[in-house]
């Protein structure tokens, strides 16, 4: 099953509110809003997929766990960017201090925060350049790095806030860069 958009304007322009309680209301339906206020119902991942992002979540928490720099969050945390969009990447890492300037209701509903880092499992339902567009959305919006796995394909591009996106040739491992120091992925479970 693909994603299904939704193209609500000009019948119904969902607030903020309107669209958290949307989410709230519809726990088994994972939605994304676009910045053009489309929504977006994703299809579940399957099995494999959704063992490798539980997987690359458990390498992000420990390591995470470990440093003590920040917050590591999965695929069922929305964020509102500064663009309107509310996206749920497959893992989310943002700066401590940070995530603690957002006041505790910000922090309980979608995030209105542009993450410090990205990743995106490219599942076999993903279609590659709507997800490369929402990796693009995602710099345009300030993320500082930000991962897109393409597991059917071996190759990883990485995206890096204004530089051009690397593509890797299946690669070993990833480096966190600056960005989440000290952190590797190791990929030669992945592929």
């Amino acid at each position: 099953m693909n994603a299904i958009t939704l193209q609500l304007k000009p019948v119904i322009e969902l607030t903020d509110e309107q669209f958290y309680l949307l989410c709230r209301k519809n726990p088994d339906v994972k939605f994304e809003r676009n910045a053009r206020g489309e929504i977006i119902i994703m299809a579940p991942t399957g099995g494999e997929t959704g063992n490798y992002n539980a997987e690359i979540v458990i390498d992000f928490g420990i390591w995470n766990r470990q440093t003590k720099l920040g917050k590591v969050f999965d695929s069922s945390t929305g964020f509102k960017l500064p663009n309107g969009a509310n996206r749920s990447p497959d893992v989310t890492w943002i700066k401590q201090e940070r995530w603690e300037a957002l006041t505790p209701e910000q922090r309980e509903k979608f995030p209105p925060i542009s993450p410090d880092f990205v990743l995106e499992l490219m599942s076999p339902s993903d279609d590659l350049e709507k997800v490369q567009e929402k990796m693009r959305e995602y710099m345009e919006n300030n993320v500082k790095l930000g991962w897109l796995i393409d597991r059917k394909n071996r190759r990883v591009e990485i995206y890096r806030l204004g530089k051009e996106v690397e593509v890797l040739q299946s690669p070993i491992e990833l480096s966190g860069e600056d960005v989440l120091p000290s952190f590797v992925l190791n990929l030669q479970h992945i592929w």
